[in-house]
């Protein structure tokens, strides 16, 4: 299938303000976009890009006084099947992981793994380990936690998310991805696109999505524990420790966010612009 997908972010700056955004694709759907992802700003502002020390594609911009329109159009190629789903993947021990996964093992700005390790084990340690334990960390988390934005808060940790038992999807990713890191399992936040495919109606609000990625059987398995069904049609942006490594911007100054669009459909083959 052909995924549509897009943004439009509008702000507004009382003085010039540097910004990092994080909003391009991630360079693993590369072969399957069919049309970039190129940022446009309204006014047209000059954008150098680099990739951050994960890989993720950033762009780098000063937006000026008053307001700044940042948008995309682009379409990607997905193969139209649900997440993963391998209950024989197995957990590996601590000192047979890749050099590059322990990064994922550690706590972090969200992922407070000392003050959730021993919840972590007194509540999973009997679970059997592999995907069975993760999935059963994703269920934990998914009937722990009720989704409402108005409990959304960008100082909101793991550790405050399980007591206050509300918030939205990177809630339930830093929660479960510390619950995972606890128990020795590596695991990475990610952000992206993520639409109603294949759901039934009523659909929400269209956002950008937080799921995370789990370590197993020497590969990474997409996770998601605000949905916890095996989802179509997720379209990555970037992955770190947790949000605040792919922020979608981050500004150097005073701001105000005053227009949000997100758009993510399924569109038929060809392609028509519209």
């Amino acid at each position: 299938m052909n995924i549509r997908v897009g943004y439009e972010l509008i702000y507004d700056c009382p003085q010039p303000t540097p910004m990092i955004l994080t909003l391009n694709i991630h360079y693993t759907r590369v072969s399957d976009i069919r049309i970039p992802d190129h940022i446009v700003t309204d006014p047209a502002l000059p954008i150098t890009a680099y990739r951050d020390g994960f890989g993720n594609w950033c762009s780098r911009i000063v937006a000026p006084a008053g307001r700044l329109r940042i948008s995309t159009h682009a379409l990607v190629h997905d193969s139209g099947k649900p997440d993963a789903v391998v209950p024989t993947a197995q957990e590996h021990r601590v000192q047979d992981l890749p050099a590059e996964t322990l990064v994922y093992l550690l706590g972090s700005r969200y992922c407070e793994t000392d003050r959730m390790s021993q919840i972590a084990w007194d509540r999973f340690g009997k679970v059997p380990p592999g995907w069975s334990r993760v999935q059963a960390i994703c269920d934990f988390v998914h009937q722990h936690i009720t989704f409402g934005y108005e409990h959304a808060r960008p100082t909101k940790s793991a550790f405050e998310a399980y007591y206050e038992k509300v918030g939205v999807c990177r809630d339930y990713a830093h929660l479960a991805i510390t619950l995972c890191r606890c128990m020795n399992i590596p695991a990475r936040y990610c952000t992206g696109y993520l639409g109603d495919i294949g759901m039934p109606p009523p659909y929400g609000p269209m956002d950008f999505a937080g799921w995370f990625e789990a370590y197993l059987g020497g590969q990474w398995y997409t996770f998601d524990a605000r949905n916890n069904v095996p989802r179509i049609g997720r379209v990555l942006i970037a992955q770190g420790r947790d949000a605040a490594d792919v922020p979608l911007s981050n500004a150097f100054g005073v701001n105000t966010l005053v227009g949000f669009k997100v758009w993510t459909d399924e569109v038929p083959e060809p392609y028509v612009p519209s």
